[in-house]
Parts: C-alpha cells; sequence; structure tokens
C-alpha cells in the first residue's frame, strides 16, 4: 500500500503543477484575447491565428486543468443523496463513481482520441481558416488530458481505499460537518 499512497501522491503533485499550467493558460489567453481586440479595433487588422490560439489554450486549461479539479474534489456531482450521508458513506459513493463511471469512460476517451490526434499530427492538418494553425495542439490535449484524469481517478481511488483501511488521511469534506 506504500507505494500506492506514493503513487497517489505523486499524481497529486503532476496534477496540481498542471493547475498551475491551466491557470497560466488563462491568464494568457485573456491577454492574448485583449490584444486581439485592441489591433482588431485600434488599428484595424484581425488575424485568425490570434483567436485560434485563444481556442488552443482553452483546450488546454479545460484538458489539463480537469485532473486538478477532481484532486481538490470540486468536480461537478449530484449532490441529492451524497450531501445527505455521513461516516464513509460518500466515500463509497466516491470509489463506485471512480470504478463504474470516471475511470471506464476516461480510459475510452483516452483509447478513441488518441488516433485522432495521430492523424493531426501525419497529416499536419491545418486549420481551414485564412491564416489559421496547425491542428495538432488542440487534438494532443484531449488524449493527455483523458489520460491525467484517469491517472488522477487511480490516485483518488487509492487514497479512498488507503482512508477506509485507516492508512490515509484525507483533507476532504469527509471530516466537515455536513450542514
Amino acid at each position: 500500500m506504500t507505494f500506492l499512497i506514493k503513487f497517489a501522491n505523486a499524481m497529486d503533485w503532476f496534477s496540481e503543477k498542471f493547475g498551475q499550467i491551466a491557470s497560466w493558460a488563462v491568464f494568457l489567453s485573456a491577454m492574448i484575447c485583449a490584444g486581439n481586440a485592441f489591433i482588431r479595433y485600434g488599428i484595424d487588422w484581425s488575424s485568425n491565428g490570434l483567436l485560434e490560439i485563444q481556442w488552443y489554450m482553452f483546450a488546454w486549461v479545460v484538458m489539463v486543468g480537469s485532473p486538478y479539479v477532481l484532486k481538490v474534489n470540486e468536480h461537478v456531482r449530484v449532490d441529492l443523496l451524497y450531501g445527505k450521508l455521513k461516516g464513509n458513506g460518500p466515500v463509497y459513493v466516491d470509489i463506485f463513481g471512480l470504478i463504474v463511471f470516471l475511470l471506464p469512460i476516461m480510459g475510452y476517451l483516452t483509447w478513441l482520441s488518441a488516433p485522432y490526434f495521430w492523424n493531426t499530427w501525419v497529416s499536419g492538418e491545418m486549420s481551414q481558416n485564412a491564416g489559421g494553425l496547425i491542428r495538432w495542439p488542440a487534438t494532443l490535449a484531449l488524449p493527455v488530458g483523458f489520460a491525467m484524469v484517469w491517472l488522477q481517478g487511480v490516485a483518488e481511488l487509492i487514497k479512498r481505499v488507503a482512508y477506509l483501511q485507516g492508512a490515509y488521511a484525507m483533507d476532504t469534506h469527509y471530516e466537515k460537518p455536513l450542514q
């Protein structure tokens, strides 16, 4: 179990770092957006490349920021039943959701998106817009992001099982009183 907890902690560290990268990408995207608006309305010049780089950065924000959101337990969940559970109930619901939903779906999406990225890489696919960018940086975000969410899901599963065994102290809402 010690090795698995070390893996979970390492994955938490990676998710934290990629979460920081995602936050900087939001800032850069906002700056590019503001600069593009200034250029368009200030000097009457525009570039599809500037618009597309914002979209690419947003794709990376969502895809590499998602594992961090899972790590800090701020992902979307239906709280109808979950919020009323006491004791280890939420942990068991999380384990069920991770095993039945998150891990299979993220694995499948990784498997589906990898060939899509590979095709855009090999073909050198370009945007159809005038002055558009190559597509592979945006399509690379898909398999990387899905794989990272899958790995963070494995880490979350390890942490919850270790928590139930008393081998891991979780800093989550499990210890907070329900309101």
